[in-house]
C-alpha cells in the first residue's frame, strides 16, 4: 500500500509547513469523506493539534514520500491506495491534483470521486 507526493506536492507542503511555523516533521493528513457531486470528497489538512506534530494516531498508517509525511487513516487508506497527490499552479488557481487508480469517476473539478 501507498500513497505518494509528486516533488512539485511535497515542495509546496513543506511551504506551507514554513509559513506556519510548523517542524517538517508536521504531517499532512489525507483522507476521503462522503459528499461533492460523485460521492467522495478528498480531504487534506495539516496535522497540528491537539497530538504532537510526528505522533500519527493508533488508527493512522504514515507514508513518507519526497521527504513529507503523510497520514491517512485506515478506512480511507482503502479508498486511496496507489494515488498520487501533484500541485499544480493555473492562471485562474493553484491547487493539489489526484491521480487515484481506485475512482471509477471523478467530477469536473476533481476533488469529488466515485468507486
Amino acid at each position: 500500500m501507498a500513497i505518494t507526493l509528486s516533488d512539485r506536492a511535497a515542495v509546496k507542503v513543506r511551504e506551507i509547513l514554513a509559513e506556519r511555523g510548523l517542524p517538517e516533521t508536521a504531517g499532512l493528513r489525507f483522507a476521503i469523506k462522503g459528499g461533492g457531486c460523485s460521492g467522495f470528497e478528498y480531504v487534506v489538512d495539516l496535522v497540528t493539534s491537539p497530538r504532537k506534530f510526528d505522533m500519527p494516531s493508533r488508527h493512522d498508517k504514515v507514508f513518507v514520500t519526497s521527504g513529507t509525511r503523510l497520514l491517512v487513516d485506515k478506512k480511507s487508506l482503502l479508498f486511496l491506495d496507489g494515488t498520487e497527490i501533484d500541485w499544480e499552479e493555473q492562471e485562474f488557481g493553484h491547487s493539489f491534483t489526484y491521480t487515484n487508480p481506485n475512482a471509477s469517476g471523478t467530477c469536473g473539478c476533481g476533488t469529488s470521486f466515485s468507486v
